[in-house]
């Protein structure tokens, strides 16, 4: 079985997250890349957003998670990339949403406004959810310009 690939970046206020996130998922036997930051000094999201990006847009990776303050800002930069499907994702249910109707491949999330605990739930529930197609397909072929 191929083990999955994931790409992992933030900015400062993501930083102690994204550590501990990426801990776990490697525990769990996944694949993990860092883009960074190394530190929780201030920093610019796009810094990290982009390579991210273009890794799981290239299909090096499978999925990515980012993560930011609000989680918006490193979310809008990853998806300025056409292959990118990013969504923001504050519950696990947004996530299983956003895997199932959307088939994201990126998962942001808004650091400052959910617990490390829910951030595992979020990532648990994102990585084991299915694109479920159907009628979700044509609305997702729509999206590239």
């Amino acid at each position: 079985m191929k083990k999955i690939r994931i790409a992992l970046a933030a900015d400062h206020a993501g930083f102690q997250f994204k550590n501990k996130l990426a801990e776990i998922l490697n525990n769990d036997g996944y694949e993990i890349k860092d883009f960074g930051p190394n530190s929780a000094v201030s920093m610019d999201y796009p810094d990290t957003a982009h390579p991210l990006a273009v890794a799981v847009e290239s299909g090096e990776f499978d999925f990515g998670f980012t993560l930011c303050g609000s989680g918006n800002g490193i979310t809008m930069a990853a998806n300025k990339h056409q292959k990118i499907r990013a969504a923001l994702c504050w519950t696990p249910e947004i996530a299983n949403l956003a895997r199932s109707h959307n088939d994201a491949n990126v998962c942001g999330i808004p650091a400052r406004f959910v617990s490390f605990e829910e951030v595992e739930k979020i990532a648990k529930v994102f990585l084991n959810t299915d694109f479920e197609g159907g009628r979700h397909q044509k609305r997702i072929d729509k999206i590239p310009l």
